[in-house]
């Protein structure tokens, strides 16, 4: 089977990529795809070196399967095209996600939708992807009536640049109190280590500080990223009335976004049984004993495949309430693994 990874040498593609070999999905050929700007460079796939190629309309002869992850302008111009080509397309932007015809999908989730396609499956908003996968057990046992998130997501959702930032900013900051003597962190003049704007692909300084704005700000005034999560959930669970607010904010952490979701259910519960029954869903790996301080952190969940739930509670403010503490490597479940899932699920129902 040929395979075309859109995106390539970004970072959700080569983790495409890597998970693709990890897996052992059946690739005979892989072929790279990137922009003009790639030109010259390799991907390393089962110890072969591989030339990346000029992403064009042709790129998709002869492929059975594309996995996009270079941004919404590409993926509205070149998924069409693929399909043209006999190519199935798993896109990871936003481009397709809300059209009716398109499925969109968590394969822990509504692995049936795939079989609706017609030539475009869509892969969800990562910090959407860790939720649902530990909404729906939730849903089929108790049915929920609202849904409460706050996120704290890491600056590798918005592009390596935005981990260039962070970085450079942290060493920024660094140097310059060694270089000033300064002893203890309350001596720190945050005006004096703030970085140049010039540098930011972010709003402001992300080093030591919280940003609660991901994405561009709607009329609504919540963020695109915020909508997202509302919509997609909406559309992947079967639940179009589905009553879900979210506030998302983008934290000083490399990769792994964290949640608090709060969930008002239908049914009343038990602690100790929604432990039993989040540990015994596909996907999922509790990590809920507060009395040794164990629960779930974005450095737990660094390369991993689960989703990771903790901190579950009852939520003693209204009844039949409960909260999640919900963590995830945005780049692997959240990204190439989902869409690598996908692909899988089109194989052993003989889609692909």
């Amino acid at each position: 089977m040929r395979v075309a990874v859109v995106g390539a040498t970004g970072m959700v593609g080569r983790e495409m990529i890597r998970v693709l070999e990890e897996r052992n999905f059946p690739v005979d050929e892989l072929v790279p795809l990137a922009s003009e700007r790639s030109r010259g460079e390799n991907i390393i796939f089962r110890n072969k070196s591989i030339p990346v190629e000029v992403l064009s309309a042709d790129s998709f002869n002869n492929v059975q399967v594309a996995l996009f992850s270079a941004g919404g302008s590409v993926s509205l111009k070149f998924a069409p095209q693929a399909v043209k080509r006999g190519c199935v397309v798993v896109d990871n932007s936003s481009a397709w996600r809300m059209e009716e015809e398109v499925p969109l999908v968590v394969p822990e989730v509504n692995p049936e939708d795939v079989e609706k396609h017609k030539g475009i499956i869509a892969n969800p908003n990562c910090s959407t992807i860790q939720m649902v996968v530990a909404l729906k057990p939730l849903q089929d046992r108790y049915g929920i009536k609202r849904v409460v998130v706050s996120t704290y997501q890491a600056v590798s959702g918005w592009g390596k640049e935005a981990v260039e930032q962070l970085w450079n900013e942290t060493a920024g900051i660094l140097k310059k109190a060694e270089q000033e003597r300064v002893e203890h962190w309350w001596e720190l003049n945050t005006d004096i280590y703030r970085v140049d704007a010039e540098e930011r692909v972010l709003p402001y300084q992300i080093a030591f500080n919280v940003l609660p704005h991901i994405d561009v700000f709607k009329e609504n005034d919540y963020t695109k990223e915020e909508m997202k999560m509302v919509q997609e959930t909406r559309k992947i669970m079967g639940l179009p009335d589905l009553p879900l607010t979210a506030t998302t904010v983008r934290v000083p952490v490399f990769r792994g976004h964290a949640e608090a979701v709060n969930i008002e259910l239908e049914k009343d519960f038990h602690v100790e049984e929604v432990k039993e029954l989040l540990q015994n869903s596909s996907g999922i790996k509790v990590i809920d004993k507060v009395s040794r301080n164990l629960y779930p952190f974005p450095l737990m969940a660094d390369g991993r495949d689960e989703v990771f739930v903790g901190r579950i509670r009852r939520d003693e403010s209204l009844p039949k309430s409960l909260n999640l503490w919900i963590v995830s490597d945005n780049l692997r479940k959240g990204a190439a693994l989902n869409a690598v899932q996908i692909a899988e699920l089109l194989l052993s129902k003989r889609l692909l």
